[in-house]
C-alpha cells in the first residue's frame, strides 16, 4: 500500500505542500478510490470504473487477459509500467504481460499506447535505469 499512498501524497499534499503525509486517504475512506489486489479480481464486473494497474510489467499475459476481461461498459483501463524495471524472476521484457497486451491490441480502435523515453522520480534514477 505505500506506493500508493506516496503517490496520492504527491497527488494531493497536505497544507503546507508537505508529502510525508497526506490527505490521499480521504479519498480512501471516501470510497473514491479502491485497492484490490489482483486475486480478488475475479468474478467482478467492473462498470464505469477508471481502473489504473501499476506495475504491469510483473504481471503475466494471463493476468493482463484476466483483469481487461472484468471490464463493464464504460470502465477504462490503464495499464502503467516500465519493462526494464521487471524485477519477477520468471518474466522478461518480452514475456511480460504489459509487452503482450502492448503486441496484441495495437491498431484496435479501442486501444490506445503512449510510450515515455524519460524516467521522471530524479536523476539518479534515470542513470540507475540506463547504467544498471
Amino acid at each position: 500500500m505505500q506506493p500508493l499512498y506516496d503517490n496520492l501524497a504527491v497527488i494531493q499534499p497536505n497544507k503546507g505542500g508537505n508529502t510525508t503525509t497526506h490527505k490521499g486517504s480521504d479519498w480512501l475512506q471516501a470510497n473514491d478510490v479502491e485497492v484490490t489486489p489482483l486475486a480478488y479480481i475475479r468474478g467482478r464486473s467492473l462498470h464505469r470504473v477508471f481502473f489504473i494497474i501499476d506495475e504491469a510489467q510483473n504481471l503475466t499475459p494471463h493476468e493482463i487477459k484476466t483483469i481487461i476481461t472484468r471490464a463493464g461498459e464504460g470502465t477504462k483501463i490503464v495499464f502503467t509500467g516500465d519493462i526494464h524495471q521487471i524485477d519477477h524472476p520468471y518474466l522478461d521484457s518480452l514475456s511480460n504481460g504489459l509487452s503482450y497486451l502492448i503486441d496484441r491490441m495495437m491498431g484496435q480502435p479501442i486501444y490506445g499506447h503512449v510510450f515515455l523515453e524519460k524516467g521522471e522520480r530524479s536523476e539518479l534514477s534515470e542513470l540507475a535505469s540506463r547504467l544498471l
